[in-house]
């Protein structure tokens, strides 16, 4: 047997192109999997099968799909994730020390902020992320900073996918997330109040690399009543520039 079916392509890519189908969107349903990677309906159940069995997708109660945490735990894997979460990690510690609270490092992944690191003080906020997650940009405080300085072709895909209000504060709308990505561009933070969350805020900055591009985005998530509290904005913009500093990034003058 050569591997290869009827229209040229091998198993492997095939299930390869199932995992490029779920590219700009956080689920799928079976239907909408075969249509995106070409494959006539049986296959891409068959297929899907396996990607499930092995922990790369996952069907939701709701019979729609979504990519299972071995895919991203792989990713966090990579070397380059692996060199940025090392040299954050004492900047990280510091918030932690000063905050008491949760957290975060994360990078973008087209729609989607991947939690690189996570930590976590005794009494933090109940909180979904984990490292290796990967949650909506329009609903983090770091999916808005990275959003925020993310190509103009991100934006537009975002304002074409179905963007779900996970709490009434969530940011759906076209004005309200241009006006929110102007604010973060001209401040250098976001501070988001139960939007993913409920009893929760977060407060987030931007991390530069040695070009001055936004490679990553650092964060904490808090306690709501706690909101009013300096050391979280003034602790989380102080950890993004020294992480910034050791990836090279210079501002001017230095």
């Amino acid at each position: 047997m050569s591997g290869r079916a009827a229209d040229g392509r091998s198993v492997a890519e095939k299930l390869f192109a199932i995992g490029d189908a779920f590219q700009g969107r956080e689920d799928l349903s079976l239907s909408e999997i075969a249509s995106r990677a070409h494959l006539p309906l049986s296959t891409a159940h068959r297929l899907v099968g396996e990607w499930v069995a092995w922990g790369g997708l996952v069907r939701g109660d709701d019979g729609r799909y979504r990519v299972g945490m071995r895919v991203w735990r792989l990713g966090v894997r990579q070397p380059t994730a692996m060199r940025l979460r090392r040299i954050a990690m004492p900047y990280l510690e510091d918030l932690l020390e000063a905050t008491t609270e949760h957290v975060h490092l994360a990078v973008r992944d087209g729609l989607g902020a991947i939690y690189l690191e996570r930590l976590s003080g005794p009494g933090a906020v109940s909180a979904i992320s984990d490292v290796g997650s990967r949650l909506p940009l329009h609903a983090t405080g770091v999916g808005l900073v990275l959003l925020a300085h993310a190509p103009t072709e991100v934006f537009d895909e975002l304002l074409a996918s179905d963007r779900r209000k996970f709490m009434p504060n969530t940011l759906t709308e076209e004005r309200e997330l241009r006006r929110r990505m102007a604010e973060i561009r001209s401040f250098g933070l976001s501070t988001s109040v139960e939007e993913l969350t409920a009893g929760a805020f977060s407060v987030a900055a931007p991390v530069r690399d040695a070009t001055g591009e936004v490679v990553a985005a650092v964060s904490i998530i808090a306690h709501a009543e706690r909101l009013g509290e300096p050391q979280f904005a003034l602790g989380v913009r102080m950890a993004a520039r020294g992480i910034s500093s050791a990836l090279g990034f210079r501002t001017h003058g230095e």
